[in-house]
């Protein structure tokens, strides 16, 4: 509804103004016009779609603003007559102020294009001697030159007191968008040497080649995935080794925010594959299976290592790809088991228990509340049938509402994967039905707060979150919460380091013994039909699966000593020992 308004709004304003004009009426045709522009303004945040579906069917922004523009210098032909010199150089200044705008845009792209297709970008390390340029102001390097567009209010909005006025304001907007586009020039100036392909490559090499990495951490993918990475890096600044983060896709590192690790991205394979200054680095980690890995793989002096980006019992954790790295590391026995009993062609002596260094910071005690807190964290659809063990399609709102429905109240802690409808649209609306009821329980709250609405005041300090995002981060979830209920991932692998009751969903509706027999990280957690039966029992029943879930934990992650992170830096500096 709220998009029909806008849409109605925005292309209703242009038959009044054709008509106030015509007319002519001058102040209408000055308060319609100001409507319009308020309405541009608002239309790309209240209605997101809709600039670009009007683009699609030929009523793009550009057009708009022309109409406009055109329909002005219809009042002023109607006001002061097509034969006056006013008139006439109107529709000149009119015409120059696009001119100008063309202007902008070109030294803009010009701009965007030198920066933006280096041959490689960097994060912590110098580069200095590149002198990249700093950047103008967002709204002065806009591509699009929107805000050249409503200059264009100073001759439009004139118009309503006469051709003079409206002919001052076209020659001060002129001005105005010269002087800006003009501004960019020292930029794109500053700017050309950057494309000197061959100087880059070689000042950035340098800066490798100074630092000396001994360790790269290597990922291709997708901005949503960029967690897979992300949740590797605390540990490799904390290893007795240098380590360095390789990425393929411009844009990525600033999505792999808060570390001190140099970093550096190389789109082309071809540029990767020839910068030399990784030939020191011995060891390659790969936390994805991409296909953009093998330009590393290709690489003969680098020992590939596949960590992946979580230990579980999806199909992921056994993938055939893996037999292409030169060694596996997992986290304890159980991912040991995961390849043995899948028969995809690692060999056993090629995989090696680590640990999982993340877990450290898990607190194996609750929030301390005098209500419990329940995290729900679904995993996504997967990319294929076989990978799909979400429960937001087939439960994910039911299982949300019998959550906030319970009695006594329960604190819900709502954090989605963030792939969630990246294959299936289905999974973004059962998200957003969730959202919308989490919501709904909180305005309810709200209300409740008034004398005359009755509601307990346990009810009350209750405050429900909704995790849409990087922060906060999983395992803080963990800590915030009393109990877990999650699909087949590593989320239920990861809980299992809290030590708190857990349970799991059985999306595909297969009998209890065959569930855990395919995926036993979910062996010290309760089953969770489609049907929800036994969450009452999660809920409100004894805990009687404690001891299995220390049991478990071990079988997961390994001996408790020496710690994780020891035991991964043992496995890294025993490739450098040449074991």
């Amino acid at each position: 509804m709220r998009r029909l308004i806008v849409i109605a709004a925005l292309l209703g304003c242009y038959p009044a103004l054709l008509v106030s004009a015509l007319w002519p009426a001058p102040l209408v045709f000055g308060a319609v016009a100001v409507a319009s522009y308020a309405v541009e303004l608002v239309a790309p945040r209240a209605a997101r779609p809709l600039p670009d579906l009007l683009g699609k069917v030929h009523l793009g922004i550009t057009l708009r603003f022309m109409v406009r523009e055109t329909l002005a210098l219809l009042l002023v032909a109607r006001t002061a007559g097509a034969e006056s010199p006013w008139f006439v150089a109107l529709a000149a200044g009119v015409l120059a102020l696009h001119a100008v705008r063309a202007l902008h845009t070109g030294l803009a792209m010009r701009l965007r294009q030198t920066l933006s297709h280096m041959p490689v970008t960097t994060r912590n390390l110098d580069v200095s001697a590149l002198r990249i340029p700093k950047m103008p102001p967002r709204r002065l390097r806009d591509a699009r030159s929107v805000p050249f567009l409503y200059l264009d209010a100073l001759p439009v909005l004139g118009a309503v007191h006469g051709a003079v006025l409206a002919t001052l304001g076209a020659g001060v907007a002129l001005v105005a968008g010269l002087v800006a586009a003009l501004a960019l020039i020292p930029y794109v100036r500053r700017a050309l040497p950057l494309t000197d392909r061959a100087n880059v490559l070689r000042v950035v090499g340098e800066q490798v080649e100074r630092y000396a990495p001994e360790i790269i951490l290597y990922f291709s993918g997708a901005t949503a995935a960029a967690y897979q990475a992300r949740m590797w890096l605390p540990t490799l600044e904390r290893l007795d080794r240098r380590a360095i983060v390789v990425l393929r896709e411009r844009g990525m590192a600033a999505h792999l925010e808060g570390t001190s690790l140099p970093m550096v991205c190389i789109p082309s394979s071809a540029d990767l594959m020839s910068f030399r200054a990784l030939a020191g680095a011995r060891l390659c980690l790969y936390v994805a299976n991409v296909g953009r890995n093998v330009h590393m793989l290709r690489i003969p002096t680098l020992r590939s290592a596949f960590l992946n980006h979580g230990d579980s019992d999806k199909e992921a954790s056994f993938n055939p790809f893996s037999r292409v790295y030169d060694e596996v590391w997992v986290a304890g026995p159980a991912g040991r088991d995961r390849y043995r009993r899948a028969k995809v062609g690692v060999r056993d002596e090629n995989i090696h228990e680590v640990g999982r260094p993340q877990l450290e910071g898990i607190s194996t005690e609750g929030p301390g509340l005098p209500y419990r807190t329940v995290l729900y964290a679904p995993t996504w659809e997967g990319w294929n049938d076989d990978l799909f063990h979400t429960s937001l399609i087939t439960m994910g709102p039911r299982l949300v509402r019998a959550l906030l429905d319970h009695r006594p109240p329960l604190r819900v802690i709502y954090k989605p994967h963030p792939l969630t409808g990246h294959r299936d649209k289905s999974a973004t609306r059962a998200h957003r039905k969730i959202v919308a009821m989490i919501e709904a329980a909180e305005l309810a709250k709200s209300k409740a707060r008034h004398p005359s609405h009755g509601a307990g005041e346990e009810a009350q300090r209750i405050r429900h979150l909704i995790v849409d995002g990087p922060e906060p981060h999983l395992y803080d979830c963990f800590n915030e919460c009393d109990l877990l209920i999650s699909d087949i991932s590593s989320v239920v692998a990861d809980f299992l380091a809290s030590e708190k009751p857990y349970a799991v969903t059985n999306v595909a509706g297969l009998p209890e013994a065959a569930f855990h027999e395919r995926y036993p990280s979910a062996e010290a957690g309760v089953l969770l039909g489609e049907d929800l039966s036994n969450l009452a029992e999660f809920l409100d029943g004894d805990d009687t699966l404690a001891g299995a879930r220390v049991k478990l934990r071990s079988q997961l992650f390994g001996p408790e000593y020496p710690d994780a992170l020891a035991r991964f830096n043992a496995a890294v500096e025993r490739v450098f020992a040449g074991s």
